[in-house]
């Protein structure tokens, strides 16, 4: 589901939040996460939110506090200070959000069958250790009512259902219509002429003596005696892990593709005569010596279609969801009474 609603989520996280208070940690992890941290107030069933007369609580609140930032639970219920009034706004905009859809769903009256629930109810407790770890979050979370668990666990099906109908299955982006985006956006798709090479640099110091460039050209010379002894791009690289003195040699020497604006005009011209695999001249560029090997010359294009379109689909359904659910998030506001309390 693209809407990503997870109903054992949901409820699993309340148990998780809770328990996450009592974690211990040892010295090493508190150290490890030393980050200014915001410490969530335990949920007593504060009042948060009123939604068309129904009472939201700190329990609703810090449940998807933990959904959006479930590492909490691992650093004794810690929230980066910095990130605490983000998440805090928007976990209280989606409990409105999730109250606003589930009533939306009553009024509808959209059901979920009792096989369903009861798939679902399957699915959490195997989530569970055993069968003792089961009930100690029955009796936390719901005072040991069945009944209640069920109708939380009904409670997220609806909201599931109706997220499907009124946001999922509107967010889909056929053919046609990645087609036409591809068509209105060429530039996003046009690639650069450029170059994959690989270098041996050597370097005189800064400000060089005449008879310091007369030392680098002598190790230039011998560096490209070598290099004209390689026949592979491996060859040409290990070469320059040893003997090459810019930061490229820990790569082997590899630039990977370098667009054309950015040659320099001294390897540029080479460039364009040289056939792939084929290794440049002793070139000088400034006061640096440079022995380049072209691996592949790439004219500029354009990424067909076939390549992207995976990719591309993924990103605009990723839009179309958000702007999708939005307008079902302003419908639903329209004729609803929120009170922040």
């Amino acid at each position: 589901m693209k809407y990503g609603f997870s109903i054992c989520a949901v409820i699993f996280s309340s148990f998780l939040s809770a328990s996450a208070q009592m974690a211990s940690h040892s010295p090493q992890q508190q150290a490890a996460f030393n980050v200014p941290s915001a410490q969530l107030s335990r949920p007593v069933g504060k009042p948060v939110a009123r939604v068309n007369g129904v009472v939201l609580t700190d329990v609703d609140l810090v449940r998807e506090e933990y959904v959006i930032f479930p590492y909490a639970k691992q650093h004794d219920g810690k929230i980066p200070a910095d990130m605490e009034p983000g998440i805090r706004k928007g976990a209280l905009q989606m409990i409105i959000f999730e109250e606003l859809v589930y009533q939306d769903a009553q009024r509808r009256k959209v059901t979920v069958s009792p096989a369903r629930i009861k798939k679902a109810e399957t699915d959490f407790r195997s989530q569970f250790d055993s069968p003792a770890a089961y009930q100690q979050f029955m009796q936390a979370e719901y005072h040991g009512s069945e009944q209640a668990f069920r109708q939380k666990i009904e409670r997220s099906l609806l909201i599931d259902q109706l997220l499907r109908s009124e946001v999922d299955q509107k967010s889909g982006v056929s053919a046609t219509e990645l087609k036409a985006y591809y068509d209105k956006n060429p530039a996003r798709f046009q690639y650069p002429e450029s170059f994959a090479i690989q270098t041996i640099s050597i370097i005189p110091p800064a400000n060089p003596s005449g008879a310091q460039m007369q030392e680098a050209k002598k190790r230039a010379d011998e560096a490209y005696k070598q290099a004209k002894a390689t026949k592979t791009a491996q060859q040409f690289g290990l070469l320059a892990e040893k003997v090459s003195e810019d930061d490229y040699r820990v790569m082997l020497g590899d630039h990977k593709w370098v667009p054309r604006d950015r040659m320099p005009p001294e390897m540029l011209q080479p460039a364009l005569k040289m056939k792939d695999g084929e290794m440049s001249s002793l070139i000088q560029v400034g006061k640096i010596y440079v022995i380049f090997r072209m691996n592949k010359h790439l004219p500029a294009g354009e990424v067909p279609l076939t390549e992207v379109k995976d990719k591309l689909r993924k990103e605009l359904e990723k839009e179309k969801l958000n702007e999708v659910r939005s307008a079902f998030d302003k419908r639903l506001h329209q004729n609803a009474k929120v009170e922040m309390l």
